[in-house]
């Protein structure tokens, strides 16, 4: 492991002071600012408001009095405004990225690569699905006479119609891009949103406020409040005329945003948690292995692992146990952690004091239930900053908490195995269940083997991703698909509209 010298630039001016983003204009916080921190320099990046119920009532009020005029929008119309504002995100992509690199951590690579362009692509993705069709027709069915009505002819159809005014809470690790897999799918099928940012770096998703209306999109569609503890998002999720809550971040929040949800039955999607296992079969010939390597430690190279469908847990074949195990611990000897600034580096810091110190307290505990930390385990140098070294963890039993629950951070435990039943066994020992993977020399086995797996989706010998695909999560990993034109489905209520022929 190498780490860069960190490098700063004087500040000219004094950190922003955001407000909330209602009904087309900047609102002030009733409560007051709280501190936006980066991650990897401890210095402010920006001050964010407080919000309070009153704030998310205007902002739900103003989404309710703005969405029948949406819905009723030509399809085409909403469609060239989420086109517009895919052109303003990429033009603006150079002025944001400093932006959203500062309170997210993430390094130049995922900062230019992947926080505003996927941004972009995800409206432009949905500014043609505004155009796809909403409407399934059903063939005449003759019916009997009955006590209900008259026999005769029937036709029908299935429409997809707008469920109203979604809650948006979103996760800190992609602020913008997850806002946009929300927001994009949402006002494409006629909905109004009111959105609440993760706490610690929402100052992006205020920004898209102007930058939206700019793009022709009317006041009221598009709302951001924003606030440092569970009050803001509680407020959003019990308020009766939201009809729907989607939200993607920690099993736990998820848990209680569906109990709380349930009480006025708002519809919930929910991406939640995960600790995918990435299955390496004997049959994986020394090309598959070495793709396999390169693909767990995307978990350390990819945004420090903070991201859910990473493969935290690798099983590999015993025979093949010790050589994949060796070459982890050299490739995470390898790579340069430090400034995200700084065009060398792989892997930038975790978001916050508390997220490293919880990553970290997982390390202990595994030392302590007796396993063995080949890479990593110590806090590197730069001191400055929330940094987790890259950590490679053996010696692990599939009952020890560090193989069971989620730390979403730099950290892979790995795991051997005799055979297919045992590693579906160990990778199905979580009460997680959203993204798996499969290494094999044989795409056959794989894909049955994947039919095993209580995962939501299932990468074979890769960890690209497909970007019409379903994703959502089994068990504790969620409820609810989103993504591609399932996006659409999640958005809207079907409606059965039924007539005599």
């Amino acid at each position: 492991m190498t780490t860069t010298t960190r490098t700063t630039t004087p500040r000219t001016t004094p950190p922003r002071a955001y407000q909330h983003w209602i009904d087309g204009a900047w609102r002030q916080p009733e409560d007051g600012h709280y501190e936006i921190t980066n991650p990897a320099t401890e210095e402010p990046v920006g001050h964010a408001p407080e919000g309070a119920g009153a704030e998310i009532d205007a902002a739900v009020r103003a989404a309710r009095a703005a969405q029948e005029s949406w819905a009723a929008t030509p399809p085409r119309e909403r469609a060239a405004v989420l086109d517009r504002v895919a052109d303003l995100l990429t033009e603006r992509g150079p002025d944001l990225v400093p932006l959203i690199q500062a309170e997210t951590g993430a390094t130049l690579r995922v900062a230019r690569g992947m926080q505003v362009p996927t941004a972009a692509e995800r409206f432009r993705r949905y500014a043609r699905g505004a155009l796809e069709p909403d409407t399934v027709p059903l063939a005449p069915q003759p019916v009997q006479a009955s006590a209900l009505a008259p026999g005769g002819l029937i036709g029908a159809a299935a429409v997809r119609r707008p469920i109203g005014v979604v809650g948006c809470i979103t996760s800190y690790n992609f602020p913008v891009v997850n806002l946009a897999g929300k927001a994009a799918p949402a006002l494409a099928t006629g909905n109004a949103v009111v959105c609440k940012p993760a706490p610690q770096d929402p100052l992006g998703c205020l920004e898209l406020g102007p930058l939206l209306q700019e793009a022709g999109l009317p006041d009221g569609l598009y709302n951001v409040v924003t606030g440092s503890g569970a009050g803001t998002g509680e407020a959003l999720v019990a308020h009766p005329d939201v009809d729907m809550i989607s939200f993607t971040g920690s099993t736990s929040v998820g848990r209680r945003i569906a109990a709380a949800a349930g009480r006025t039955m708002k519809r919930t999607l929910l991406e939640l948690g995960g600790k995918g296992a990435a299955l390496v079969l004997e049959d994986a010939d020394d090309r598959i292995r070495a793709a396999a390597v390169h693909s767990v430690a995307s978990t350390w190279a990819f945004h420090s692992g903070q991201i859910c469908t990473a493969p935290t847990r690798v099983l590999v074949h015993r025979s093949h146990y010790d050589e994949f195990v060796t070459a982890l611990s050299r490739y995470a000897a390898s790579l340069t952690v430090g400034d995200p600034s700084d065009e060398r580096t792989v892997v930038g810091p975790l978001i916050s004091a508390a997220q490293r110190d919880r990553v970290e307290a997982g390390v202990r505990a595994a030392r302590a239930e007796g396993a063995e930390v080949l890479a990593g385990g110590a806090r590197p140098a730069p001191r400055t900053g929330f940094y987790v070294a890259p950590t490679l963890v053996v010696n692990v039993g599939p009952e020890m908490a560090i193989a069971r629950e989620e730390l979403f951070g730099p950290v892979v435990v790995a795991l051997p195995f005799e055979d297919d039943d045992e590693a579906v066994r160990i990778a199905n020992g979580t009460r997680y269940g959203l993204y798996d993977y499969v290494f094999s020399g044989d795409a056959g086995r794989a894909w049955r083997l994947a039919a095993r797996l209580r995962s939501g989706s299932v990468g074979i010998n890769t960890v690209q991703r497909h970007p019409e695909s379903p994703f959502g999560g089994c068990k504790d990993s969620g409820v609810g698909r989103d993504g591609g034109s399932f996006g659409l489905h999640a958005y809207t209520e079907l409606q059965s509209v039924v007539w005599p022929s």
